[in-house]
Formats: C-alpha cells, sequence, structure tokens
C-alpha cells in the first residue's frame, strides 16, 4: 500500500473534507491521528478501527501551540515520528462585504486559516528536519488565486496559505522535507451548509446552492487520494506547488509533472497571465 506504515496527522479531521481524508489514508496503509476540538474525531477514529485501520483521535485546537506541542509528542509516543501532516482545518463564517461582516469573525478567518496552519506546521517540521524526511499538504481554496468580493476573509488566508506553502518550501530545499498546496474543490460539507442556510450566505453566497443543484459536488474520496500519491513521494518534484483534487490531478502523468515544472504553473505569480500561471480554477471545477 502506498502509505504502508506512515505516520499520518489529519487537523479538521472529524467531518467533511478532513474525515475522507483521513479514512483514505487509513486504506492506504497510514497509521492516522486525527487532530479537531470536538468528539467527532474520537467517531471517525472508530470508523477506521473498525474497517480494519489504524487511527487514534487527539482533541486540539489548531490555535494552542502549547497544545499542539503536547499532542505532537504523544503521536510520537503513540505512533512514531510524523511522516505526513494534511492541514485541513479551516474557518469560513464571515460572509458579506467588509462594512457588514462582524470584524471579529473576519479576523477568526483569518487567524484560524493562516495561524492555525502555521503553528501545525511549526510543531511538526523540527523532527521531519532532524530526520530529513516528511511531507505537509495545506488544503487551499475558493479566492486562492481569483476575487472572492464576499468572501474577503477565507479568500485571502487561502491565498495566503499558498504563499506561505511556497515560501516554506523555498526554505526547505535540500532539507528533504517537501511542502505542498492542495485544493479540494467545492465539496459538500459543514461548512457549505452553514453558507446555504445563514441569512447573509443566501444574500452573498446564492451560487454555492446552485452549483450544488447542478450536480458539481465534489466527494471529499478526491481530495483522500490526492494527498495520499502526495504522500507516496510521486509529487515530490511539485514541492511548493498547488495540486486540484477536484482536477483528478492524483492521476497525472510523469510528463504533466514535468511540464507543470517547466512552465512554472501552480503558483502564485503577479506576471503573465492566467493561461501561463492556472494556479487557481472555476469556483466550480
Amino acid at each position: 500500500m502506498k502509505l504502508d506504515g506512515q505516520v499520518c496527522v489529519v487537523t479538521g479531521a472529524g467531518r467533511g473534507i478532513g474525515r475522507g481524508i483521513a479514512r483514505e489514508q487509513a486504506r492506504a496503509g497510514a497509521r492516522v491521528a486525527l487532530l479537531g476540538r470536538g468528539p467527532a474525531v474520537e467517531t471517525v477514529a472508530a470508523e477506521i478501527r473498525d474497517q480494519g485501520g489504524e487511527a487514534r483521535a487527539y482533541r486540539v485546537d489548531v490555535l494552542d501551540t502549547a497544545g499542539l506541542a503536547s499532542v505532537a509528542a504523544a503521536i510520537g509516543r503513540d505512533f512514531g515520528p510524523i511522516d505526513l501532516l494534511t492541514n485541513n482545518a479551516a474557518s469560513f463564517v464571515a460572509i458579506g462585504p467588509i462594512w457588514e461582516v462582524d470584524p471579529d469573525a473576519w479576523w477568526h478567518d483569518i487567524e484560524l486559516n493562516i495561524r492555525g496552519t502555521f503553528n501545525c506546521c511549526r510543531a511538526v517540521l523540527p523532527s521531519m528536519l532532524q530526520r530529513r524526511s516528511g511531507r505537509i499538504i495545506n488544503l487551499t481554496g475558493g479566492g486562492t488565486g481569483t476575487s472572492f468580493p464576499h468572501g474577503s476573509g477565507y479568500g485571502t488566508s487561502k491565498a495566503g496559505v499558498l504563499r506561505f506553502t511556497e515560501s516554506v518550501s523555498d526554505t526547505l530545499k535540500g532539507t528533504g522535507v517537501r511542502m505542498f498546496a492542495m485544493d479540494p474543490g467545492l465539496v459538500r460539507t459543514a461548512m457549505t451548509e452553514f453558507q446555504m442556510t445563514d441569512p447573509a450566505g443566501r444574500k452573498y453566497l446564492g451560487d454555492i446552492e446552485q452549483l450544488f443543484a447542478r450536480g458539481i459536488d465534489v466527494p471529499p474520496t478526491l481530495a483522500g487520494r490526492l494527498t495520499v500519491e502526495i504522500g507516496s513521494g510521486r509529487f515530490d518534484r511539485l514541492a511548493g506547488r498547488m495540486l486540484f483534487a477536484a482536477r483528478g490531478d492524483h492521476e497525472l502523468t510523469d510528463d504533466e509533472l514535468d511540464d507543470i515544472v517547466k512552465r512554472d504553473l501552480r503558483s502564485l505569480r503577479v506576471n503573465g497571465t492566467p493561461e501561463e500561471h492556472p494556479y487557481d480554477g472555476p469556483r466550480d471545477a
């Protein structure tokens, strides 16, 4: 199996995309540590064990640096050194023009999505660097490379996650540790359900419900399969770049990977046309 024996950590693993990623990694032979704030991570861990996989749940807030350090140490004792971290935990609650949204909610989206990713990376990197081995996947999303008028906090944070990924990836060159960004596509989750029922969401993000009505609903298994391929090392040449679950990137050929590198695609660039740097597709892709 592609992740046989690897120790994989998934944040926000109690539901939606995180749950799908954890389940796929376990199916690929990984020992999976599920991180989340609530009891749902324990339910998912039990589901994985019931299916013959190996999983443990750890209750922690990704904004709690001391708590993350403690959890990273516990995972090391329970499973061994961490091989793959998938930063999935995210927030999108500030919807609408900035003069209407709650400033604290807007900042919470920024803080959880960027600082939470930073905190988790910082918690696992020292061990990875010491072993000169490890991979990290940071999830992006809508607004990463295009304007997101009524989701400015979320979009700004996800663009920041891609730039963070590129910057840290360059810092890691020659260390044996690699970092990637990944867009899971439009997945029906608790987050999108909130956007479709919240008054501000219904007013400003009505296209999400329309997309689902048209049958555009990316299964979380695609994100899970892509993390398995990244964790296997097949995409190491794309470190620092973004991969797309909804586009079926888990099936990219070696020639296609070489072309991405040669043309310097899947990155956040100021210069060049969208055709030259297609880092972000349509929101329904």
